[in-house]
């Protein structure tokens, strides 16, 4: 792992991303760039006509205003990016870390990832953003389309970080859950943390065998693993064994037709990502 993204905003979890990027920073060596993306909406949009039947000369200084209202909100709204950037730079500079960039960009958040994701090993986003209902415990609205569209690991930070000293794979046999065991095997991040690596389901012979392989592959890397097939509800046995282990991290895939692997559309994961107090690192 050698580059870094992580996305921040001036919501409550911004701290928490720069705190996980900096975990991951240290222990695999890479670069970071932090990224702040101003929606379209503000940015330079055309004035509202709210000026009804007023006559021409009241119409246009009303227009005028409008105007300069907008193009004032547009300003400071660039302002208020810019010193989100810098003062999580300072913030992860301060902490030891020595390559650390800034990007603002304006537009679709998509689209900013699609171009600078190339480049790029990981990406970090919080739960939620400044938008979300704490309230109701809704996630963030862009996190669903983060990793919808994210050809790389995504990294959840969760609301608070604390340090992270083991770590549960949700295992189900399929292809996102295998890429995340041989990118865990092949890489710095993880070097060291014990690893739970748990499977719910309906026991199979097939499905012990992956089980059993994919417990060999981290073992041959060095890795502490303890294995299991578990019964019960996905959701429900994997929230238990967080809390009961004390894990502080947790690894699932982001998509497919098993239920551990759904996102969003599916119960399980969006679960997991709402309802644990852990970051949740996910595979497309």
């Amino acid at each position: 792992m050698t580059h870094l993204i992580a996305l921040i905003d001036g919501s409550g979890y911004a701290q928490s991303v720069c705190d996980l990027t900096r975990w991951v920073s240290e222990r695999t060596d890479a670069s970071v760039d932090l990224m702040h993306v101003l929606g379209r909406r503000g940015v330079g949009s055309e004035p509202v006509d709210l000026s009804g039947s007023l006559k021409l000369g009241a119409r246009s200084a009303l227009l005028k205003e409008l105007s300069d209202l907008d193009a004032q909100k547009n300003k400071l709204e660039l302002q208020n990016g810019r010193l989100l950037l810098d003062d999580a730079k300072a913030g992860l500079e301060q902490s030891g870390l020595k390559t650390v960039g800034t990007k603002l960009r304006h537009g679709d958040l998509i689209e900013a990832i699609t171009e600078f994701e190339k480049d790029a090993d990981l990406i970090l986003v919080g739960k939620r953003g400044e938008a979300a209902d704490f309230a109701k415990l809704h996630l963030g609205s862009n996190l669903e389309r983060v990793v919808r569209a994210a050809h790389k690991p995504v990294l959840v930070a969760s609301r608070t970080f604390k340090p992270i000293n083991k770590f549960l794979i949700a295992f189900d046999g399929g292809e996102s859950a295998m890429k995340a065991v041989h990118h865990i095997a092949g890489g710095k991040l993880f070097t060291g943390l014990p690893c739970t690596l748990l499977c719910v389901g309906k026991p199979t012979d097939t499905l012990q065998k992956k089980l059993d392989d994919a417990a060999d592959i981290l073992r041959k890397a060095g890795y502490d693993v303890k294995a299991e097939l578990a019964h019960g509800e996905p959701e429900e046995v994997i929230k238990a064994r967080i809390e009961a282990d004390n894990i502080d991290l947790l690894v699932m895939g982001a998509y497919g037709h098993s239920r551990i692997r759904n996102l969003i559309i599916g119960s399980t994961t969006t679960e997991m990502v709402r309802s644990c107090h852990v970051p949740v690192m996910m595979f497309r």
